[in-house]
Order: C-alpha cells, then sequence, then structure tokens
C-alpha cells in the first residue's frame, strides 16, 4: 500500500467510521423502539380485546340465564318454547341457533328450524357437559349434529322447587357471520396484521382467512402463552415463515387466547424509509468530503511517490537527475530528497562491489549457486557446449568432527585454490554446497574435462594440509548436450558418476558414458 492510499484510507476511517457509527446506532435504537411499541400496543390490543371478548361471552350467558327463568314454567308447551328460542336468536343476534332441551339431551325446540333436530337427542360433549354439570358451559369448537363448526354456551333451566328440567343453549357458528365474528372482524388491518383466537385446545377459532378456522396450531408461542392463563408480548415467525410481532392475552371465561400480530416488515417499512432519506440528503457532502479527502491525500503523497519511483531505479545513472527534480513543498518530503541525493552517490560506488559478492560464495571466493544458474543460461542461449566436474570431499565430516569446522573451513579454501590452478581461463569454479564443488569447462569434450579431473585428483592426494595431513576427493564427469539435451539431466549424471566413484572407495574420477551401463574410470 502506497502512502496516498495510507492517507486516504485512514482519513476515510476517521470520517466515515464515526458516521456509519452514528447511522447505526441510530437506526438500531429507533428499530427497537419501533418494535418495542408495536409489541406493546399488539399487548395491549389483545388485552382489549380480550376483555371485549370476555363482556360478550358473559352477556351471552346472561341472555340464556333469563331465557332459563322464563321457561322454567313452560317445558311442556312446545309453542311458548319455540317462540321463546326465536326471540333469543332474533332479539341480539348473539347466537346463530338457540336449542332448548330436556335432562336426556331431547331436543324440544329450536331456532331457526332449518336445523331440523326437533326430537333428536343431542350426544355433543358440549351438551354432555351441560347435562351432567347442570350450569352453565362456554364449549370448545366442535362440529355440530348439523355439520357446524360452533361453540356452544349453554344454562341449565330449574323448576321453582329447584328440580332440574334441562337446559337452553346458543350456538356461534365459526365459519359463518356472527356477533363474534363481528367484534373481533372489525379489527383487521390493511398492513398486513390481524388477529386470531383459540380455544383451549390451540383450535382456531376465528381467523381472518376462514378456511384456517378449526385448525389445530401448535409449536406458537404466543397460543402457548396465551391459553395457559398469560397475557404479554413476544416476537414469532408465523406458519407462513413471516417474522411478526405479537401481543396476546388470556379471555378467562372460556380459556381462550387472544393473538394479535403485525408483520416486523411493515413495522420496520417507516424506519427503512427514514433512513434512506437521510442517507440520500447526506450523500452529497459526503461525495464533496471525498472528493477534498482524495485531492488533499494526492498532493500529499506526490512528492514522496516520486522519491520513491526514484529509489526503485538507484542504480541508473538518470535517477539523480530525477529525484533533482522532485517538488517536494513540505518539510519532511525535502529531508528525504536531500538524504536520498546523498546515499545515491554512496550506492554507486558499491554497486559494483555488491554485484560481484551476490554472485560469489564468500569463503571460497568461488561462484556461487546463482553464478552457476547465470552461467548456464548464457550456454543454452548462444548453444555452447561445456563439461561438468561434480566434485566432492571424502570423509569431510570426518574433518569437522575431529579438528573443528574452523580447519574444515581453511580445508575448502584450500580446495578452491587447487580447482582455479587447474581451470583454464573460461572455466568456472563454483561452490554448491557444503563440501560439494562444480567446474563447468565451456566447449571441453569428455576426455578432456576427465584429464582435468584427475590432474586436480592428483594434486589434491598429493598435498598435505596443515593439522588435517592428505585429503582426497571424489568426482564425477558429463557433458552437454552429447550425455543429454536436457542440463539437468547431465548434472544428475555427474552426480551419479560422483556417487558411483564413492561406492568404488573414493579418490577417483567416473565419467559418465552415453550408451554405457559401466561409467569409465579415469
Amino acid at each position: 500500500m502506497d502512502l496516498r492510499r495510507l492517507i486516504l484510507g485512514l482519513t476515510l476511517c476517521s470520517a466515515l467510521l464515526p458516521f456509519a457509527n452514528t447511522f447505526y446506532a441510530g437506526y438500531t435504537v429507533q428499530r427497537q423502539q419501533l418494535i418495542d411499541t408495536t409489541q406493546d400496543s399488539n399487548a395491549a390490543y389483545a388485552r382489549k380485546l380480550a376483555k371485549s371478548t370476555d363482556d360478550f361471552l358473559q352477556s351471552a350467558l346472561q341472555q340464556l340465564a333469563y331465557t332459563a327463568k322464563l321457561l322454567a314454567e313452560h317445558m311442556e308447551d312446545e309453542h311458548q318454547l319455540m317462540e321463546e328460542a326465536t326471540r333469543l336468536r332474533l332479539q341480539t343476534q348473539s347466537f346463530n341457533s338457540v336449542t332448548i332441551y330436556n335432562p336426556l339431551g331431547t331436543v324440544l325446540a329450536t331456532s331457526p328450524e332449518t336445523l331440523q333436530i326437533k326430537g333428536r337427542t343431542l350426544t355433543s360433549t358440549a351438551v354432555q357437559d351441560s347435562l351432567r354439570t347442570q350450569g352453565p358451559v362456554i364449549s370448545q369448537a366442535f362440529m355440530s349434529t348439523a355439520g357446524n363448526l360452533i361453540i356452544f354456551l349453554s344454562q341449565p333451566i330449574f323448576s321453582s322447587q329447584g328440580d332440574y328440567l334441562g337446559a337452553v343453549g346458543g350456538s356461534i357458528y365459526l365459519k359463518q357471520e356472527s356477533m363474534l365474528d363481528k367484534l373481533l372482524g372489525e379489527h383487521f388491518y390493511e398492513d398486513g396484521s390481524y388477529l386470531y383466537v383459540v380455544d383451549k385446545a390451540k383450535r382456531i377459532i376465528y381467523h381472518p382467512q376462514s378456511q384456517r378456522v378449526g385448525d389445530t396450531v401448535t409449536g406458537n408461542q404466543a397460543i402457548d402463552q396465551a391459553v395457559s392463563g398469560h397475557s404479554g408480548r413476544i416476537a414469532i415467525t408465523n406458519s407462513q415463515g413471516v417474522p411478526m410481532l405479537a401481543g396476546y392475552a388470556f379471555v378467562p371465561s372460556a380459556g381462550w387466547g387472544i393473538v394479535a400480530q403485525r408483520p416486523q416488515s411493515a413495522t420496520l417499512a417507516p424506519l427503512d424509509a427514514l433512513m434512506r432519506t437521510m442517507l440520500y440528503k447526506t450523500l452529497p457532502l459526503t461525495v464533496l468530503l471525498l472528493l477534498l479527502i482524495w485531492w488533499g491525500a494526492r498532493r500529499i503523497a506526490q512528492p514522496l511517490r516520486q522519491l520513491a519511483n526514484g529509489a526503485h531505479t538507484m542504480d541508473r545513472p538518470e535517477t539523480a537527475q530525477t529525484i533533482q527534480s522532485v517538488q517536494s513543498w513540505y518539510y519532511e518530503a525535502q529531508e528525504l530528497k536531500k538524504a536520498m541525493l546523498v546515499g545515491l552517490g554512496l550506492l554507486h560506488k558499491n554497486i559494483t562491489k555488491l554485484r560481484q559478492d551476490v554472485h560469489t560464495d564468500p569463503l571460497t571466493g568461488l561462484g556461487n549457486r546463482r553464478h552457476l544458474d547465470t552461467a548456464l543460461a548464457s550456454f543454452a542461449a548462444n548453444r555452447t557446449p561445456f563439461a561438468v566436474l561434480a566434485i566432492d570431499i571424502d570423509h569431510f565430516k570426518r574433518v569437522n568432527d575431529s579438528f573443528g569446522h574452523d580447519v574444515g573451513d581453511t580445508v575448502l579454501k584450500h580446495l578452491a585454490l587447487q580447482m582455479r590452478d587447474v581451470s583454464r581461463i573460461d572455466d568456472l569454479p563454483c561452490r554448491v554446497g557444503g563440501e560439494e564443488f562444480v567446474i563447468l569447462l565451456p566447449g571441453a569434450p569428455r576426455h578432456i574435462a576427465a584429464q582435468v579431473a584427475e590432474r586436480l585428483r592428483l594434486l589434491v592426494e598429493s598435498t598435505e594440509l596443515p593439522n588435517v595431513g592428505h585429503i582426497t576427493i571424489s568426482q564425477g564427469v558429463s557433458s552437454w548436450p552429447d550425455g543429454s539435451s536436457d542440463m539437468p539431466t547431465v548434472f544428475k549424471q555427474a552426480d551419479n558418476m560422483l556417487y558411483a566413484a564413492k561406492r568404488a572407495g573414493r579418490n577417483r574420477v567416473k565419467v559418465f558414458m552415453p550408451g554405457r551401463k559401466v561409467a569409465e574410470t579415469v
């Protein structure tokens, strides 16, 4: 990363991060406030509706109780029973149908008469509960004899002597228009908000989508809490996978649960629009600020960038003039410019020596592996044939272990001198490893290279070194392109010959002969 990008990045971070943090914090706080407000509103709404529903059910029971008193003296009067059932159904429209039955559950009168259940014995759980308890009943949702999904409310009928004479019941049809449907349906919103009611068995008894009425809902925390007698708020995901903000409440008289909920997306839509508006209004100033930052960063970085470019080409003669022309308009750039001009003079004095050192082994003064690679590249480019001598000191580890590395270094230096002694002017003696050496003989055939190797072997063998005495070397010889057209293969051949020399007893030269399985020994 250059200085301009660094300055630009730091300045942008300093300018944009606080803005982004403020933007994000404002969005987060307002988002949570909207969610809390919606949930509180839904919870309060559910409680209010639960109270209204409970009042409606209590009022319906009171109507039934009043009718039960009127009927106590007329249970044998079929005409009176029919009139009272019709009056109760039509007067308040609290019920879709009214039924009067005796202690055996046999229907004595019903309104409307189209139900055609007069004289039939009712066996539903709701009717049996009323007969068994001889008290008021608000049933769970069930399928009636006439095939309607209903809720049944009933009050017992007692004579003046206290004898149980039967009961009068009112049915609320859940899949048809009713007073309960009107009470709940008036509160449906157009933004995706809605409410629904479940009974104690978690069966839907009211839903804006009428086809959902009668379904049993499981795995819904709002419903679980509501039918358990609790009121509150919660964030849930509905059966269609939509995140909802819900409030729930309990209807005490029936054991029902009411859930009022609104899509989270509808709640947050105004906030999203507000944040977009705020972003659009701040965008022009932000763009202007970014342009100013970019211009300033470019002006500050330009002298240093020019100096840095000069630093990349300090080995070129024209670099000094280029650096001299840099417009360093502030203190730091001016001082860097002066220092670079001073350093440039020193650099040109040392660059020649550095170029030499980079291709030289520091211990022996021979060429190193880089020097070797450069020479090979030149030979390959000019198609110059060459021979290669792979050289290794026999038992050199024993020298280091017995006399120390200082003596070992002396041995390496002495061998390097002897390699120079036997080499021609154009030959390249190199050190490629610890005690591993190579001599390249450009233009030399294998037999000449073998003679040079033998001359070096005899010279090393006959020389007595201080502290160490006599040492020996093993050598392998190959040539390019006679041995192979692939240079790495030629070096591999020479190494193989070197190892063959060591296996044969060391202190000898092995020459690779193409087409022969056995190497030639010099």
